[in-house]
């Protein structure tokens, strides 16, 4: 790609935060049974996302509708999400929101690679998912994300600050944020991960810094949250000593229905409940706890780690990806 693709420091901060670029697919590649990773490229990709620190960095992806038409966004800037919207229903496609596994830029140009879970149980199936199963090269998206050079586009929640040790927990559906941030963290990182996966064969290598315990969790056809929940429980302490027993999958459900429309969103500097965030203070403060997944089974260890263990809120990130029985709209 040649220099003048790509825009100045001083161009870039008089464009909008997020980028919208028209990709298209140059490689698909079925890394597992349940995942499908898929490379993006293009001109328009110049100045996407943040290489070497991309952590946990959210993405829009709009896939097309019926007709396989995309929608037309170009020139949407600062109002994407409103073009997005005033477009006839049948023509926009949906939205979806998925994580970077990988950003490759080098040689002059970029590359978006995309881990796609391909939600094999009946009923988990949703436009993306069926997309990612049928892919092929030259197929093409719409990505929307942070520009390159810019640090107001957000959708980065990962801020371990100076911790001495942190724990990452999540289903499949977290496993590419998770790989990319052991990827781009530290070498002096230290901790453990948590990644519960459908089967064996969903175990995927992750780089990860020597002193970060990788921990691939097969659950088969038990309901999501069944490895994951005890063996969190196991390596923080099931009880306080209160009588309280540790999280159960069966929890995770109960725990999840109270709201259906709304997924649980906590960070150390937010609180979709509004609640205070204070200086921490409790056990563990010197760990940073990065939870994501299945809404009911976060909302159930959130309940765990913070109610019965006492883990201070403001070293918690606390991310419902997705909801059980649940289409999410973007």
């Amino acid at each position: 790609m040649s220099r003048e693709t790509q825009s100045t420091p001083r161009e870039r901060t008089a464009l909008p935060p997020f980028h919208l670029v028209r990709a298209g697919v140059s490689a698909v590649e079925r890394v597992s049974p349940s995942f499908a990773r898929i490379t993006f490229a293009g001109p328009g990709l110049a100045d996407f996302g943040t290489p070497g620190a991309t952590f946990d960095q959210r993405i829009k992806l709009v896939f097309p509708p019926d007709s396989g038409v995309l929608p037309e966004l170009s020139g949407a800037g600062h109002d994407w999400y409103r073009a997005w919207l005033e477009v006839p229903e049948a023509e926009r496609g949906s939205m979806r929101t998925y994580s970077i596994r990988e950003l490759r830029a080098a040689g002059g140009g970029t590359e978006v690679v995309v881990d796609f879970v391909l939600h094999l149980e009946p009923g988990l199936t949703g436009p993306a998912s069926r997309w990612a199963d049928r892919a092929a090269v030259g197929d093409e998206l719409i990505l929307i994300g942070p520009r390159r050079g810019r640090s107001d586009g957000g959708g980065v929640e990962w801020d371990p600050g100076s911790a001495d040790e942190v724990l990452l927990a999540g289903d499949e559906t977290a496993a590419p944020a998770i790989a990319r941030i052991l990827e781009d963290a530290a070498e002096t990182l230290r901790g453990a991960a948590y990644i519960e996966v459908p089967e064996a064969a969903d175990r995927l290598p992750i780089s990860a810094p020597a002193g970060v315990a990788v921990h691939w969790l097969v659950r088969g056809a038990a309901p999501h949250g069944s490895a994951l929940l005890p063996a969190i429980s196991a390596a923080l302490g099931a009880s306080t000593g209160d009588g309280e027993a540790e999280p159960t999958a069966s929890a995770a459900a109960v725990s999840d229905a109270a709201d259906p429309a709304q997924l649980l969103w906590e960070t150390p500097q937010y609180s979709g409940s509004g609640e205070e965030i204070a200086a921490a203070s409790a056990p563990h403060a010197g760990g940073y706890f990065w939870i994501a997944g299945e809404s009911g089974v976060v909302t159930t260890l959130r309940r765990h780690l913070v109610k019965t263990l006492g883990i201070d809120r403001s070293r918690v990130a606390f991310m419902g990806y997705w909801r059980r029985g649940v289409a999410m709209r973007g």
